[in-house]
């Protein structure tokens, strides 16, 4: 059954609650994990006490695909020793878990110029066939979602992922 999964996206998202030097360091971080140019999340909401207003970025995240995925992805892994928690998957097969520190990364050391940051990571699999979904001509109905127990077979054959 995992031939028919695939591996769509990984988003990796750093939270940092305020606009300024601390996001930029995070965008920095981001980049030089990724090689890719991160884009910045804004508040949806108005939140007085945190001082946080609609609009106003917040966070960043980068979103990779194919290759690039497949090598975060390993690193990722590595960072919280091949172990996710089963509730860490949702009923569409999807993951997400949290790097407490980018220093748990392989090959990565601490930087005193851009601090400590930790980051989600989201990862988004999919059944082949999505396209017929999504396309504009000749549209159909086809489950795209792979179940939670498919998913996590997935992620065990694909990166010798243990699932507690």
């Amino acid at each position: 059954m995992s031939e028919l999964l695939r591996l769509e996206k990984v988003v990796v998202n750093i939270g940092v609650g305020e606009a300024g030097e601390r996001l930029e360091k995070a965008k920095e971080l981001l980049e030089r994990l990724t090689g890719q140019k991160p884009v910045e999340t804004l508040a949806t909401k108005r939140i007085p006490t945190w001082g946080i207003r609609k609009g106003l970025p917040i966070g960043c995240k980068v979103t990779l695909r194919k290759e690039k995925a497949m090598e975060f992805l390993k690193k990722a892994f590595a960072a919280v020793d091949n172990k996710i928690s089963a509730e860490s998957f949702d009923d569409h097969g999807n993951v997400s878990f949290g790097i407490k520190e980018y220093i748990d990364i392989p090959g990565m050391k601490y930087d005193p110029n851009i601090g400590m940051f930790g980051m989600d990571v989201t990862v988004c699999i999919t059944k082949i066939g999505k396209r017929v979904r999504v396309r504009k001509i000749k549209r159909r109905k086809v489950d795209v979602h792979p179940t939670k127990e498919e998913s996590m077979e997935f992620l065990k054959q694909l990166f010798g992922v243990e699932i507690e």
